[in-house]
């Protein structure tokens, strides 16, 4: 295995009777990078992430991790890896600390080491103050925070989180993100499964996109989104009525598609990197000013409509439901 990789998962497959909930798919996760497992409800991230993890067995394929084989040796891969579940597996009874230490001590580390890491960590994750409260008292956003916190007690090398803001408030969320950032520059492995669009894109390295138990496409999100653009799109605003003019910047700028996006805004679209000043001049020339010029980009929204051909207000849809991607 490449020594850059921490992961490699291939042929992965995963089969309940007829049904294929996870179809053949390979990809490879490198050390202390983040990467995103994107795709709606029901694509087969949750199962996925559970072969992985060593709670479902596949029904064909390989997983490596660190050197270690998933299917032959689970719990000898759990050692190394760090486990945030969809849904909190902590003791609501139990006060923030003890739930750290209760998990520390399941991880075999001594009464001091785990004592000492669970002060760190409740401090890291800004919960200090909560530390001696039943975890039942926690707001959603603080018990996601102390799942995350006792999936990473023991430090493994690798950590997998299964929709980690799922549910929570916009302000939790962002903590969230940016205690996964936090993670990965203190040199954690980050393998996180989503259907939030925009959480994918502001954490993750590299995304691969599910749909249907099959991975469609995978890059980072600069790769992935030159792989739907096939030229470079400017938007001219103006203060005058365009319309008469759409022929006349067609005729002039031949090697451009020209749009009416409003009476008073068009976009051009070219192959090559559209220079601005034979544009303005033009219009200049023929009375009109501009007085606002944007590069347009598709964002991973766009990506992932276009690849999966699923409109991302069905992924909306599922978030403000608070659905479990499976």
């Amino acid at each position: 295995m490449n020594t850059q990789e921490i992961v490699t998962v291939t042929n992965l497959t995963k089969r309940y009777g007829d049904f294929t909930a996870v179809d053949n798919i390979s990809f490879s996760i490198r050390r202390g990078e983040i990467v995103g497992l994107l795709g709606p409800n029901g694509a087969g991230k949750t199962t996925t992430i559970n072969m992985m993890i060593g709670l479902a067995r596949p029904s064909a394929g390989s997983i490596f991790i660190n050197g270690l084989d998933v299917v032959k040796n689970p719990k000898k891969a759990q050692a190394v890896i760090g486990i945030v579940p969809d849904e909190s597996n902590l003791y609501g009874e139990m006060d923030g600390f003890d739930n750290l230490c209760f998990c520390g001590a399941l991880y075999g580390m001594t009464k001091a080491a785990r004592e000492k890491r669970a002060r760190e960590l409740l401090d890291q994750f800004d919960l200090t103050k909560a530390g001696k409260r039943p975890f039942r008292a926690y707001s959603k956003g603080m018990r996601r925070k102390l799942t995350i916190a006792a999936g990473i007690i023991h430090e493994p090398e690798i950590l997998f989180l299964d929709e980690p803001t799922t549910g929570i408030d916009v302000e939790s969320a962002r903590q969230i993100r940016r205690l996964l950032l936090d993670l990965k520059g203190r040199g954690t492995t980050i393998f996180i499964t989503t259907h939030y669009i925009e959480e994918a894109e502001r954490v993750c390295d590299r995304i691969a996109f599910i749909v249907d138990g099959r991975i469609v496409a995978r890059g980072t999100v600069s790769e992935l989104m030159e792989s739907i653009t096939h030229g470079h799109t400017l938007r001219l605003a103006v203060d005058t009525d365009l319309t008469p003019f759409v022929e006349k910047l067609q005729a002039r700028f031949g090697d451009c598609g020209v749009e009416l996006q409003s009476s008073n805004a068009i976009t051009l679209t070219c192959k090559e990197r559209i220079p601005l000043s034979p544009i303005l001049q033009y219009l200049d020339g023929m009375g009109v000013s501009v007085f606002e010029v944007r590069e347009l980009r598709p964002t991973l929204e766009d990506v992932f409509v276009k690849i999966t051909g699923i409109e991302a207000a069905r992924l909306r849809k599922e978030k403000e439901k608070g659905g479990l991607g499976r």
